[in-house]
C-alpha cells in the first residue's frame, strides 16, 4: 500500500517571479520564500537604502548647482591647468547610479508588500557597495574643491521646499501600506512598536514642517517689486568668448542694461579684460609666446596682448555646447577675436546708454604700474567719455586715493552692516547669492543700499531674488533670464496655507483608511482559522482537471509514504492525470 498526496496545482506568478529574479536571482518558486530575511539581507537592505538617500541628495545638488557650472570648471581649471567640462562624467555617472539604486529599491518594496525573502543577488552586492563609496568620494572630493557649493543647498529650499514637502508627503503616506502590513500582519514585537513609533514621528514632522519654511515667493502678487536689471557677467560667455566685443554685444542684445567684466592692467599701463591670472585658457599664448605661456598676464605689454587670439579657444573647446548653433559668419567672427581692452568695452557700454561694473585687479608689487594701478584705469574710463556715476567698482582704491576718484559709485563685494556702509561711504553691494538672505536685502533696501547678486543663471534663482526685491542680477546667461517674463510660481501666504494643511488632512485620512483597511482583513484572517498567511495564493487541486491555459500544472515532488515492508523494485508509478493523483502499481504503468 501507498499513501497518495495529490499534485500541487499553482497559479503562474509572472511578476512575482520577475521581482524575485531580478532582486535576487530566484526566478523559480521553490527558490522563493516567505520566512524572515536573514539579519545579514537586512543589513544589505539598509545600505542599499543609505545609498538611495545619498545619491538622492547628490542627484538634487547637482540639479541645483547647475547656476554654478562654470565656476566649477574654472576651479577645476585653476587646479589641474586644463580646461574641461568636469560636470558631463559626473551627471552621467549620477544618473546611471541614481537609476540602478532606484530599480533596486523598488524591487526591495515589493519584495516587502508581497511578504518574500529579501535576498539580494551578489552581484547587486557588489554594484551597490561600488555605488555607495563611488557617492561618497565624490561627496569628499566638491567638499574639498568647491566646498561653498553646498550653500545653494539652502538657497535652493526657497524654491523648492513647498513641492519637496508635497512629494515626501506623498511618498510616506504610500509607504504606510507597509507599515501597516508589517505591523498588522505579525506578532506583536518591541522591533515592531518601534518602527511604528518611528513612522509616526516622521509623518507629524513632515505635517509641521512648512512651519520653517521661508519662501520670498509667498507673499501678495501686488507687493511685488520691479524685474531685477539683468548685468552681462563678462558678456554672454555661453554664446561667445567672455570679456571679448562679441560677448558684450550679445548681452546688450539679449536685454542687459549693464556689463561686468575683469580688468587687468598691462606692463605699459593699459587696462584690459581678463579672469585668469595667466592668458592660457583663453587665448593662444601657448603658441605665440610658449616660453611665457604660464608668466602673469600683467607683464606682457598691450602690444603682444593685442597680438594674441581670444576667440579660437571657444570655438575648439565648445565650453557650454553652443557652438553648433552659431552660423558661419558668427563663427568667423568669433574666431578672429582679439583681446578687449577696458576702453573698447566702456566706449560700446556709453552707446548702449548702459552701465558698468568692474572688478579690478590690482598688480603683484613688482609690477612696475603697481602704484598708479588705478590712476591708470580712472584715465581709461575718463578718455572712454562715459559718466562715472554710470561706472562701479568692485574692488576698491585705498583710503588715500579715495578723494581723487570721487562721482564713482563705491561698491563692497563683501557683506557689511549698515554702520559700516555709511561709515565708508559706499552706495551698493555686489553679493554672492549664498551671502544674500531675504533679511539681509530686505535690511539693506530699507536703508537705501542697492545690492547686485551673483552669479545669477538659473529662473528659479532669478524668481527667488525678484520675490525678495533685489534690484539687480549679475548673470553668465542673460539670454536665459530673458524669458523670464514672471517669477516661476508666486502664491499668496492663505493659498499656500490652504495647499498646506488640505495636503495634510488628505494623507492623515489616507494612512488611517490604510491602517484600518489592513486591520479589518487580519481579523477576517485569523477568524477564518488559516495558520499561515500566503499571499501567492497557491491552490491544491486534486479532484478535477484544469484545462485553463492560466494554469501551470507544476510536478516538483512526489511525496510517497512506505510501509512497514518497502516497496519492491518491480513497483512502478502510475500517473491518473484526469484526476490529479499519482500511485504505484505492480506489473507496468497504466493509464
Amino acid at each position: 500500500m501507498v499513501k497518495h498526496q495529490p499534485l500541487q496545482v499553482y497559479e503562474k506568478q509572472v511578476f512575482v517571479s520577475f521581482v524575485t529574479g531580478i532582486y535576487g536571482c530566484r526566478w523559480k518558486r521553490y527558490q522563493r520564500s516567505q520566512d524572515d530575511s536573514s539579519r545579514w539581507e537586512c543589513t544589505w537592505f539598509i545600505l542599499l537604502c543609505s545609498s538611495f538617500f545619498l545619491l538622492l541628495f547628490w542627484a538634487y545638488f547637482w540639479l541645483v548647482a547647475q547656476n554654478d557650472f562654470n565656476d566649477f570648471n574654472w576651479s577645476v581649471y585653476n587646479r589641474s591647468g586644463e580646461w574641461r567640462d568636469e560636470t558631463i562624467p559626473i551627471l552621467a555617472s549620477t544618473t546611471v547610479g541614481f537609476s540602478y539604486i532606484t530599480f533596486l529599491m523598488i524591487l526591495a518594496l515589493f519584495h516587502i508588500s508581497l511578504g518574500q525573502q529579501l535576498n539580494l543577488y551578489w552581484v547587486h552586492k557588489i554594484g551597490v557597495l561600488a555605488t555607495l563609496l563611488t557617492t561618497i568620494s565624490g561627496v569628499v572630493s566638491v567638499d574639498d574643491i568647491w566646498g561653498e557649493e553646498w550653500d545653494i543647498l539652502l538657497v535652493s529650499l526657497q524654491s523648492t521646499a513647498p513641492f519637496l514637502h508635497i512629494g515626501a508627503l506623498a511618498t510616506v503616506t504610500a509607504i504606510s501600506w507597509l507599515v501597516a502590513g508589517y505591523v498588522v500582519r505579525r506578532e506583536r514585537s518591541n522591533f515592531q512598536v518601534m518602527v511604528l513609533l518611528i513612522y509616526i514621528i516622521i509623518l507629524l514632522a513632515l505635517y509641521l514642517v512648512p512651519l520653517t519654511f521661508t519662501c520670498p515667493c509667498i507673499m501678495d502678487h501686488h507687493s511685488l517689486k520691479p524685474r531685477p536689471d539683468i548685468i552681462g557677467r563678462r558678456g554672454a560667455p555661453m554664446l561667445a568668448p567672455e570679456n571679448t566685443m562679441v560677448s558684450f554685444n550679445r548681452a546688450l542684445q539679449h536685454g542687459a542694461s549693464s556689463l561686468e567684466v575683469d580688468v587687468t592692467l598691462s606692463v605699459d599701463g593699459v587696462p584690459f579684460l581678463m579672469r585668469d591670472r595667466t592668458l592660457r585658457r583663453t587665448t593662444d599664448v601657448s603658441k605665440v609666446f610658449p616660453a611665457r605661456q604660464y608668466d602673469d598676464a600683467s607683464f606682457f605689454n598691450w602690444t603682444e596682448i593685442r597680438s594674441l587670439n581670444a576667440g579660437q579657444w571657444f570655438l575648439e573647446s565648445d565650453p557650454y555646447w553652443t557652438v553648433e548653433t552659431l552660423t558661419a559668419r558668427d563663427r568667423s567672427r568669433i574666431g578672429n577675436q582679439t583681446v578687449c581692452s577696458l576702453l573698447e568695452m566702456l566706449r560700446l557700454t556709453a552707446r548702449a546708454n548702459g552701465s558698468a561694473l568692474l572688478n579690478i585687479r590690482r598688480p603683484p608689487p613688482e609690477h612696475p604700474r603697481y602704484r598708479t594701478w588705478f590712476m591708470d584705469t580712472l584715465w581709461a574710463v575718463q578718455k572712454a567719455g562715459i559718466s562715472q556715476k554710470r561706472v562701479r567698482t568692485v574692488t576698491w582704491t585705498p583710503d588715500t586715493d579715495r578723494g581723487r576718484v570721487r562721482g564713482f559709485q563705491q561698491t563692497a563685494n563683501e557683506k557689511l552692516s549698515v554702520a559700516e556702509i555709511r561709515q565708508r561711504g559706499i552706495t551698493s553691494l555686489t553679493l554672492h547669492y549664498s551671502k544674500a538672505s531675504h533679511k539681509d536685502i530686505q535690511e539693506y533696501l530699507a536703508n537705501n543700499v542697492s545690492v547686485t547678486v551673483y552669479p545669477v543663471n538659473e529662473p528659479w534663482l532669478y524668481s527667488i531674488l525678484w520675490c525678495s526685491g533685489v534690484p539687480s542680477v549679475s548673470s553668465d546667461a542673460p539670454q536665459v533670464l530673458q524669458k523670464v517674463p514672471y517669477p516661476i510660481w508666486l502664491m499668496s501666504q492663505n493659498a499656500y496655507d490652504f495647499i498646506w494643511i488640505t495636503s495634510d488632512l488628505v494623507s492623515l485620512a489616507v494612512v488611517i483608511g490604510i491602517f484600518c483597511f489592513q486591520n479589518y482583513h487580519m481579523i477576517r484572517w485569523r477568524m477564518s482559522g488559516m495558520q499561515n498567511y500566503n499571499p501567492e495564493q497557491i491552490m491544491l487541486s486534486a479532484v478535477t482537471r484544469r484545462t485553463s491555459r492560466d494554469v501551470n500544472i507544476m510536478k516538483e515532488k512526489l511525496i510517497f509514504s512506505e510501509l512497514n515492508n518497502g516497496l519492491s523494485s518491480t513497483e512502478e508509478l502510475s500517473l491518473y492525470p484526469e484526476n490529479g493523483y499519482a500511485r504505484y502499481s505492480h506489473g507496468g504503468l497504466s493509464r
